[in-house]
């Protein structure tokens, strides 16, 4: 192993010096500009420091709003998987529950579709510092994950979010667009579009009521 090691260093310096005629100029001006980006950073002091790490990790308001989803809720799912056909439906059982310190919902939904079990794992949090909602979504009738991220608005109690998902057909990579709006305490209601070749298409609505 130590040998192989040696050898890649030995070549990466090799190529290194056979484009640095070429790339000395390219090298210069990212480490200029490298430089200015630094330079523009803020000049912290240690407590204030110590104050936006405490802030980046504690729970707030946010929070504790997602904490009051946690329990056992019934989802009842529509999907299109083409505009003009009828949506198919499942019902799953969806189970909430705050992890880390309070600071990420994690979420199990288990349900059948077509006769074949479907079990699906989301994931969400809301990052203090940029101020922006994220989640992550995977699945049994797929190897990949969707992550999206967006914010919320209080006036309409809607989290409105975007990200990418992968047309399991063309692995074409695609636009995805969703909505969750918080009705009330013992309903949601989630919709999510996707656009496919410039045109936007609903494809799949939820409604969330929390078991009793």
């Amino acid at each position: 192993m130590k040998h192989i090691t040696t050898l890649l260093l030995s070549a990466a310096f090799f190529m290194t010096a056979c484009n640095n005629n070429e790339s000395s100029g390219t090298e210069k001006k990212e480490t200029t500009e490298n430089a200015a980006d630094y330079k523009t950073a803020p000049v912290l002091d240690s407590a204030t420091k110590a104050a936006n790490m405490m802030a980046f990790g504690t729970p707030g308001n946010i929070h504790k709003m997602m904490a009051s989803w946690d329990g056992n809720w019934t989802a009842t799912i529509k999907f299109w998987v083409k505009p003009e056909l009828p949506p198919d439906s499942i019902v799953t059982n969806s189970v909430n529950k705050m992890i880390n310190n309070g600071l990420i919902q994690y979420s199990t939904h288990d349900g059948n579709w077509a006769g074949m079990p479907f079990n699906g794992v989301s994931q969400t949090g809301y990052d203090n510092h940029r101020e922006v909602f994220w989640s992550t979504w995977y699945d049994n009738f797929g190897s990949g994950i969707v992550y999206m991220e967006g914010t919320w608005d209080d006036a309409t109690k809607t989290i409105s979010m975007k990200g990418k998902t992968t047309d399991p057909e063309s692995k074409m990579q695609l636009d995805l667009r969703e909505t969750l709006k918080v009705v009330d305490e013992n309903t949601q209601f989630m919709e999510q579009f996707i656009t496919h070749d410039g045109k936007e298409m609903k494809a799949m609505e939820i409604t969330f009521r929390r078991k009793k």
